[in-house]
């Protein structure tokens, strides 16, 4: 959305959500991944894929479906915390989500419902899912 010239911003009505989704050779389960986060009926989404440098057909799938994503960062690391603090510190939504290649959204409103927890009550620091 950014490569189109679309920059996302946090509104009051709509804070902006960012997924951090980090992968490595993730090729099995990362479509499945992928496709839960473009299902969502939130809008506002900010969605970062960080790659560890994968050689298998995992950065075919992010090409598959890169007009969704806003980053896409493709290099070594040092592990998944290592990705996961890359896509944190070029996330730039109120809330930030990790969700990992191999696993999914609940339903397709989890991300409204994580806004709504946030909007009702300004006490919540972090909501975890299971």
């Amino acid at each position: 959305k950014q490569t189109k010239g679309y920059i996302k911003d946090s509104s009051h009505e709509k804070p902006l959500i960012t997924i951090v989704t980090v992968v490595y050779n993730g090729q099995e389960h990362l479509e499945e991944t992928i496709l839960s986060i473009i299902n969502q009926t939130y809008s506002n989404v900010e969605f970062i894929i960080i790659d560890g440098g994968s050689t298998d057909n995992t950065l075919n799938i992010v090409n598959n479906y890169k007009k969704y994503f806003n980053k896409i960062i493709s290099e070594k690391d040092n592990g998944i915390y290592d990705a996961i603090n890359k896509g944190i510190k070029v996330a730039s939504g109120e809330i930030i989500s990790i969700l990992n290649s191999d696993d999914i959204f609940y339903s397709n409103s989890v991300l409204s419902d994580v806004r709504n927890v946030f909007e009702n009550d300004h006490n919540y620091k972090c909501v975890i899912g299971n």
